[in-house]
């Protein structure tokens, strides 16, 4: 598709093709978000220092947003941001590629995964290489969520907050869970010290997308998600 678009762009003279794997004008433009989120929390009088240290859940597909908006709260908040990438297990090509850096342009196909996920903004074979530049030094980790958990948290956040998504929207949830929850997580707040500060620590769950997601598809993942909270969450 990209390929295709490429081409269509280049015949065609008024045209202005942005690449989303390999755009710098466009990996800066979603760096744009950090300090429009920077006033955002100054304007909450939200702190973020060593002692409040700032927790964000980005959603991933091909990189390039969650790249350029890690890539930008690094550059204003330094090490007390902590930028976490979330993909479906069968759609990862972002940990993938850091788990390969000597293959580049690796697809998720080549280890295995299906990239079958109910979180089709999400659902990319490879990652953009320009992102993973970026982000091989900036990105302390990535999660893998399971469709079971986008959909519960899908109906979680219309329940508890009003707000309407589609699952690649609400895969950010299971990012504080891998981060608070796993012995992976809680060996990344104990190495960097984080362990005195987190009653304090800040955490902002990305969401984006599905304002225009038909209403009765809407409803069906509503459906599906409040049967498979019933089962994932019964105390």
């Amino acid at each position: 598709a990209v390929a295709v678009g490429r081409a269509q762009a280049q015949a065609n003279p008024y045209a202005h093709f942005v690449d989303d794997e390999r755009s710098t004008s466009l990996f800066a433009g979603y760096a744009v978000a950090a300090s429009r989120l920077q006033a955002q929390l100054s304007e909450h009088g939200v702190q973020v220092d060593a002692q409040h240290p700032l927790f964000v859940y980005l959603p991933c597909g091909v990189g390039g947003a969650p790249g350029g908006v890690a890539y930008g709260l690094k550059a204003i908040y330094g090490p007390h941001v902590h930028c976490f990438f979330v993909e479906p297990q069968q759609s990862s090509c972002f940990a993938v590629q850091l788990q390969h850096l000597d293959q580049p342009n690796i697809s998720i196909y080549d280890v295995g995964q299906t990239n079958h996920t109910e979180a089709d903004g999400l659902a990319v074979p490879v990652a953009s290489q320009l992102a993973i530049a970026a982000m091989r030094t900036r990105l302390p980790g990535v999660a893998l969520i399971d469709d079971a958990y986008l959909l519960a948290d899908l109906y979680a956040l219309y329940e508890q907050e009003g707000i309407q998504v589609e699952p690649s929207a609400a895969a950010a949830y299971s990012g504080v869970r891998a981060v608070l929850n796993t012995a992976e997580g809680r060996h990344y707040i104990q190495k960097n010290g984080l362990v005195p500060f987190m009653q304090q620590a800040n955490h902002i769950l990305w969401t984006t997308g599905g304002a225009l997601v038909p209403e009765n598809e809407y409803q069906h993942w509503l459906e599906r998600g409040k049967q498979i909270s019933t089962q994932l969450f019964a105390v």
